[in-house]
């Protein structure tokens, strides 16, 4: 039987566009008392207009206490979505660097109703002194960068069943699918596939992936096992190897493969302690 889980995820859509405003003339294009805006630019499928009003100056008090001039700017559009959240950023240009830098930034917009106009709206204060400071207002040309995010309400996530991966895994095993090794334990022969077992242990990794490693579907010797369980430190696995050789009366069969006699040559403390511990099973 596979066992599934879900997953879900819930993940916020936004739209963002920058709007690059120039202004030449701009000392010109004031003592008109009128707002200085841009061409339309869209965002989410609604149409915006930023804008700057320099002949409203306002005076406004700093901390210590000195008066500064202040310029009115800000951004405008239709009927929003309520399921939209609109922010907003006004970026200044250095015309000596060409970087940009941010004067003011914000996400509330103020309802404009008059007759059969509905829109939104917000105006802030820029400070006049940074708004004509020599490195951003050159040639008479001042260069605004308008940046309008809208973020949509995240959608009811759907979720998503699937089997876990491990459940896959066992029903390729059950179905003998992709199989290419055995392991014989008492009579008894197990299917099992190589890569899965050389993920989970370091032990097999090096027997079946190794020099060491087995060739075809022949059984695991566990000559090999124990020299590589006791290589790895796999103490458990060592002392499953040891038993399994005295409990199943095979040690004349394990003695006379080729693994056994390598691991005489490469581990010979490694066939004292077995037959230490053989010998101790077989009187217990």
């Amino acid at each position: 039987m596979l066992i599934s889980k879900t997953v879900s995820t819930s993940t916020a859509e936004t739209v963002q566009r920058t709007h690059v405003f120039h202004i030449e003339g701009y000392s010109q294009q004031r003592g008109f008392g009128r707002f200085i805006r841009s061409t339309k630019f869209s965002v989410g499928g609604n149409k915006w207009v930023a804008f700057i009003y320099p002949d409203r100056i306002k005076l406004l008090k700093a901390a210590n206490g000195v008066e500064e001039h202040h310029v009115v700017a800000g951004v405008a559009t239709g009927p929003l979505n309520p399921m939209v959240r609109p922010s907003y950023e006004l970026r200044l240009v250095n015309q000596m660097s060409g970087l940009s830098f941010s004067v003011h930034k914000a996400a509330a917009l103020k309802d404009h109703n008059r007759g059969d106009v509905h829109g939104h709206y917000a105006c802030f204060l820029v400070k006049r002194s940074v708004l004509e400071a020599p490195t951003v207002l050159q040639h008479d040309r001042l260069t605004m960068e308008w940046i309008v995010t809208l973020t949509k309400q995240p959608r009811k996530p759907e979720a998503i069943s699937f089997p876990k991966i491990e459940m896959h895994f066992a029903k390729l095993l059950e179905e003998k699918e992709g199989v290419d090794i055995e392991f014989s334990v008492e009579g008894m022969n197990f299917a099992a596939h190589k890569m899965i077992l050389a993920t989970r242990s370091p032990v097999f990794k090096a027997e079946l992936c190794g020099p060491l490693k087995e060739v075809g579907t022949e059984p695991v010797n566990v000559a090999n096992t124990l020299a590589l369980a006791d290589q790895h430190h796999c103490d458990n696995l060592k002392d499953a190897c040891i038993e399994f050789m005295a409990s199943s009366s095979i040690m004349d069969v394990v003695a006379a493969t080729q693994g056994f006699k390598n691991l005489k040559r490469t581990c010979p403390s490694v066939i004292v302690e077995a037959l230490e511990k053989t010998s101790r099973l077989r009187v217990e």
